[in-house]
């Protein structure tokens, strides 16, 4: 399948080659042309400016916007539209808040332009591992991308089936799904990652205070150096609190157990103020995912070594290095 895609960045690059690797045409643009020099010499169309890359697309077009939230996006979206015609696919695969996909949607529906949202989850190691895809939009639509989105997918692998599925949806045990109309695929992926900072800051805490028993704030008698490097790669073996996430931390413990490259200034994306903004509409309790954020804002004033703890793992999954001061 023929898909355009604006934004080479960490996560956008990789979708292309995953692409790629899978036979798909892949058509790119980046405001940096170094980028698109790169993955043309791996086998993409490179064009230098978004009317090329319209240009090259076969009807009906579809492309993958991969930028940065905010107005960045909305810009090039807003570009695209007058760029295509009825029938043609635009899709958001970044961090958007929600209600900007349903008032896109709506304001491109207008136009007969279609418009589909991916909450898109892997990071910089989706070449390798695969994409979790949380999709929004017509089911028409969603289907006729079907081949991209199956591609992107995980896929199966060797996790064990989940007892009691049979006839459900098969794409949710591939890594993908199509949770809705337009705003659903990223709504799904804010409460996603809301859920990912209570589990991060629940790591760190635990393991900020298997640290400072060793430290001299207690009395000799009472303090236990603990091999916190030690006590994440057991963890990882058979407990109950093993993920993706402890695999991260215990990579970074075993390499810098101090975690000194670390200064535990840590930054917080959009999804999670969102997920908060969205209990408060519902009227849904969420103390843990609450307090999860608020300490992200305490750790640039005073951090721990719980902090660095969640750099580390931001910086595992993401790339997301931390912003200076």
């Amino acid at each position: 399948m023929q898909l355009g895609l604006i934004g080479l960045g960490r996560m956008g690059a990789n979708i292309a080659r995953r692409l790629m690797r899978n036979k798909h045409e892949v058509i790119v643009y980046n405001r940096s042309l170094d980028k698109v020099k790169e993955l043309q010499s791996e086998g993409a169309t490179g064009v230098d400016n978004v009317e090329a890359l319209i240009a090259k697309l076969e009807k009906p077009r579809a492309v993958w916007v991969m930028l940065p939230a905010g107005a960045v996006t909305e810009h090039m979206i807003d570009t695209l539209a007058g760029l295509m015609e009825p029938g043609d696919i635009i899709i958001d695969g970044g961090n958007t808040m929600y209600k900007d996909d349903i008032r896109r949607a709506k304001a491109l529906a207008a136009r007969q332009i279609e418009y589909v949202d991916v909450g898109t989850s892997g990071g910089i190691w989706g070449l390798e591992r695969g994409y979790c895809m949380m999709i929004g939009g017509e089911d028409k639509v969603v289907k006729h991308l079907d081949p991209i989105f199956s591609c992107l997918a995980p896929g199966l692998g060797d996790i064990p089936r989940t007892p009691g599925r049979e006839g459900r949806d098969a794409r949710a045990e591939q890594g993908y799904i199509h949770a809705g109309p337009a705003g659903s695929g990223h709504f799904v992926k804010m409460v996603h990652n809301g859920i990912e900072y209570g589990i991060m800051q629940a790591y760190a805490e635990g393991f900020d205070i298997l640290k400072t028993k060793g430290s001299d704030q207690l009395p000799e008698d009472q303090r236990l150096n603990i091999e916190v490097a030690d006590v994440a790669e057991v963890w990882r073996r058979g407990s109950v609190v093993s993920s993706w996430l402890l695999d991260l931390t215990a990579i970074a413990l075993a390499k810098d157990p101090k975690l000194a490259g670390f200064s535990g200034d840590v930054a917080d994306s959009g999804e999670g103020r969102w997920t908060i903004d969205a209990a408060v509409e519902q009227a849904v309790p969420a103390p843990v995912l609450a307090s999860a954020l608020f300490a992200r804002f305490r750790s640039r004033q005073d951090a721990t070594f719980g902090d660095k703890m969640l750099s580390a793992m931001r910086f595992g999954f993401g790339g997301h290095v931390e912003e200076k001061k």
